[in-house]
């Protein structure tokens, strides 16, 4: 892949009732925001029509931001066995919804993630979210944290993945970050 090719990824926070969804363009090692919004399901009461909208919807999105990757966020241990798996149904039909569009798919743990984008796999939704106004430049309206966790997951999958245009590349401490990127406004 040559540096100046355009490249889409969707980042995907997945969820029965709100699920966040980002869409970022990568050109030249640059990240741009191109979409960032939430997916909402409290007003259906059925599961399999939660799962269906979910489905649709970001196939929809697929269909018109044309990604060609997706990172989702992989489900974490709660104490609620329940919401553990209606959580694991919402990720699960997000992947199909994309391996079905022939979107490959990468998922990383909230930790991972938040490792990624913070520095710190135990920051906040609000750290997590601050980190990413800096990033991208343009201030999240904080109604929207499970849409800055997927903007999260993407631009996690952006620094993790080797195959992407200045996505993978290691450095083996703060300082030296700060160093491989001098324009980086932090």
């Amino acid at each position: 892949m040559t540096e100046t090719k355009k490249y889409r990824l969707l980042g995907v926070d997945p969820g029965t009732n709100v699920l966040g969804y980002a869409i970022v363009e990568v050109e030249n090692r640059q990240m741009k925001l191109v979409a960032l919004g939430v997916i909402t399901m409290q007003h259906l009461d059925e599961q399999q029509h939660k799962l269906k909208k979910i489905f649709e919807d970001l196939q929809a999105l697929i269909r018109r931001y044309e990604p060609q990757e997706m990172s989702i966020e992989a489900p974490f241990y709660a104490k609620n066995v329940q919401s553990m798996l209606k959580l694991g149904r919402a990720q699960g039909v997000a992947i199909a919804a994309a391996i079905t569009m022939g979107v490959e798919i990468t998922e990383y743990s909230p930790k991972k993630i938040k490792q990624s984008v913070t520095g710190n796999g135990n920051a906040a939704k609000e750290q997590v979210a601050a980190m990413l106004e800096t990033t991208f430049k343009t201030k999240l309206e904080e109604k929207y944290l499970d849409a800055t966790d997927a903007l999260a997951a993407a631009v996690c999958h952006f620094y993790q993945s080797k195959s992407l245009p200045g996505g993978g590349k290691k450095v083996k401490d703060w300082a030296a970050f700060v160093k491989e990127n001098p324009g980086k406004k932090l």
